[in-house]
This record gives structure tokens, sequence and C-alpha cells, in this order.
């Protein structure tokens, strides 16, 4: 465990929990907190009133030190005051204890005094900073511990009596404050750029949906639009089909071709990872994508994931095709400006349609031609065509860059908990 006695630099130790340094502790959770306990075990449904006030937090509730409160359901007060020992106050943990044990958050200010169920309450104490413990706890080495003693099948959990000797490396109080403070600044700027991509996404979908249907024209355009079934604009194809054990290898080789599936369809993007190689003799030249290529979930087991789509526009020179329960659509460029199509396909009106096929099928299966009798409304001109595209490619670019600032920030503060709670790097 940790580094050799020899490799161990000047200042710190070895521990049982790894290398420290000198003049931090390792602790017990039962040493840090005086007090843990359980919210309610038995089904908190009984409890559940409409007209109750008093959020009643359960699992589902619960994220690394975040708390989802609003869908929560309540109980009265009668019933708050009947349940003492499940209750929580500011300040104190509460932790999952069934589903995904182990993940921890702090009671805020606004849940001073509501309820819990299935949750371990580790109780806030002057002698520790409860932020510190929370960032603790739900470090890569506070949820091993964890899985280490975790048992249950459908639904993993643990008991609290193994929770009380989970041992952490503890350093002063002091340090413990500097600590959460400075992760408690990267957790503020993860929040902030999650609440700037969830108003660009509402911001973007209501572009959509005027722009696409031409509720909001773009300046100086003002040609008629014209409803017209997809199959006026292009073409569709079904995927290729292969045997799994015959065709299929589990990478590139001279006679393969990528092959691209539903689970490649994420979002409304093309992601290229969990990729499949398929012989090159089971496709034929139509089955060959294109750039702009709208690849779609023709069957899925979930009604909701058929009709998903993505634009195909992969750059790094390989060729690429697509599995039998994918189809593809294929803008005619005299017809259709040729990033158009894959808009439409992300608008209410197209999954609308998608649903009433859907619904009059005991399978969830469209066909080519199902794709292309979607009706949709497009401008006469292809010049509003391509501007609309445009404004919702640099709207998809927008959002793209903000992603990715947000996978940077959540990345750093990752790497800040593994060098603060570990004593690597020092605050104080």
């Amino acid at each position: 465990m940790g580094a050799k006695m020899s490799e161990v630099r000047r200042g710190y130790k070895q521990t049982e929990v790894g290398v420290i340094p000198e003049d931090w502790e390792v602790k017990t959770l039962r040493q840090i907190s005086p007090s843990q306990s359980v919210g309610l075990v038995i089904n908190p449904s009984t409890y559940f009133d409409d007209h109750g006030t008093i959020p009643i937090l359960v699992g589902s509730s619960i994220g690394p030190n975040r708390i989802s409160w609003e869908s929560a359901n309540r109980i009265t007060q009668k019933s708050n005051l009947a349940l003492p020992a499940s209750r929580i106050y500011a300040g104190d943990l509460v932790t999952v204890r069934v589903g995904e044990p182990g993940i921890t958050a702090v009671v805020p200010e606004h849940l001073d005094g509501c309820n819990c169920a299935s949750m371990m309450i580790v109780r806030q104490h002057r002698s520790f900073n409860s932020q510190w413990l929370c960032y603790v706890m739900n470090s890569a080495s506070g949820l091993a511990q964890v899985e280490h003693v975790q048992y249950g099948t459908a639904q993993k959990q643990f008991n609290i009596s193994d929770a009380v000797n989970f041992s952490y490396p503890c350093p002063s109080l002091a340090e413990q404050e500097a600590i959460a403070e400075a992760l408690s600044d990267a957790d503020a700027l993860i929040e902030s750029l999650e609440q700037l991509l969830t108003k660009k996404r509402q911001i973007k979908q209501g572009a959509m949906q005027e722009l696409l249907t031409g509720k909001k024209r773009l300046p100086g355009l003002i040609g008629e639009w014209k409803e017209k079934p997809l199959g006026k604009l292009g073409e569709c194809y079904r995927g290729v089909s292969y045997n799994p054990h015959r065709d299929l290898s589990p990478f590139d080789t001279a006679r393969t071709l990528r092959l691209l599936r539903s689970n490649n369809v994420q979002d409304a993007h093309i992601e290229f990872a969990d990729m499949q190689f398929v012989d090159s003799n089971r496709v034929s030249q139509e089955q060959l994508l294109r750039t702009n290529d709208v690849l779609i979930c023709m069957a899925n087991g979930s009604r909701d994931l058929v009709g998903k789509a993505g634009r195909f526009a992969a750059t790094d020179g390989f060729q690429y095709t697509f599995g039998a329960f994918m189809g593809c659509f294929r803008p005619d460029e005299n017809e259709v400006d040729p990033e158009y199509p894959f808009w439409l396909f992300q608008t209410e009106g197209c999954r609308r349609q998608i649903a009433v096929l859907l619904a009059g099928s005991s399978i969830n299966n469209l066909n080519p031609g199902n794709i292309k009798s979607l009706v949709v409304n497009v401008p006469s001109d292809k010049r509003e065509q391509t501007a609309i595209a445009t404004v919702l490619s640099d709207m998809e670019g927008d959002f793209a860059a903000l992603e990715s600032k947000l996978s940077k920030a959540q990345q750093l503060k990752q790497g800040m908990m593994q060098e603060l709670l570990t004593g690597k790097t020092r605050l104080v």
C-alpha cells in the first residue's frame, strides 16, 4: 500500500491509508464524528402526503456533495416530528446506503430539519469540517472502502457497523477548512458551467423550434416554405446485415470497415468509441457513409430511442458503414442544403410522426420507406436552408466548447481532490 518506507519524502509518513503528512492523523469515521445513525429504514411511502411540506430525501436525491430535493416526496410536519431519529440538520452528512452506496452530500441550510430514508447520517460536530469530510468520503479511496464491504446483487448496500470503521487521512481543522474552501470553489465553477449549459440547451431548442418551422425568419430571407416528404429531399438506406461470429473483427484490418451502431449515436452526435469492424464484403456502395449523411436508429428495445439521429462528418480518413438496426438518410444536394436535413430530425414534428408510426406496430422498428414518408416544412430558397443550418451549427459549436470547458473543470477538480485530500499539496 502506497510507497515503500525508503521512498517516503521528508515531512511525510507511511500509514494504512497511504503516504500522508507527518502532522496528519489517520482516524476512523467513528473517531472523526461522535454520532452516526440510520435514516428511516421502513418503506417511507407510508408517510408520503400530497399536502406535506417537509421533503424526505432518499438515495436518488443525493449526488456527490449535492442534493436534488425539489422532486422529493413530502411528509407532514406531524410525521416529521414523529421521526426524530431520521431528521437531518444543516451541516449533517447523508450517505446513500442502497443503490449507489457511499455517495455523500452535506445538508444545506434550506433543508435544515427535513427527513431521510435508507441513508447513513453523520452528525456534524465542531471538531471537523463537514464539507471536507464529504469530499473525503466521495474520493476514490473513500468510495473504495464502501465497495469492499457492500453486498447485494440487484441493489448494492452497506452496513453502518462497517462504515464507522472506515479510515481517512485527517489534517487539522484549519487545513480541513482550507481544503473544503478550495474544492468548494471548484464545485462552484462546475455548477456555473452546468447551469450555463442548461440555459444554452434551452436557447438552442427554442431556436430550432422557431427557425425550422418558419416562425422566425432570418434577416433578408422572405421566400415561401413548402411541406415535403423527406423522400423528396434525399434517399434512405438500411444498414449492413452481418454474422457477428464470422463477419466482425475486434480491430481494423485490410478487409474491414468501421461499423457504427445505435450506441454510437448519443445526444444527436456520433461518438466513435466502442467501435466494431465488419468485413467489407458485407457492405454495398450505398452503405458507405458520406459527409452529411444522417445516421438514424431504426430499431431498438426502447421505443424512445428509435429515431435518434446524428450527422456523419468524420475526417479521420477511415471508411465507415452502419449496422442493420440503423438507417442512413442521404441528402440530395440538388434538392436541399446537405446540412439542413439533420436538423429536421431533431424537431418535435419529426419525433411526433415517428411516434405515430411506431404506435401501430408491435415492434420498435422503422424502415427506409417510413423515413422517406416523414413530412417536413422546408424553405424553398436554398440560401435560407443554408443560413438556418449555419446558425444552428454555430450554436452547436458554442455548446461543444462549453461542454469541453466543463469536462476540463471536472478533471481539474478530480486532480485537486487527489492532491489536497492526501496532503500531497498543502494549503496551510
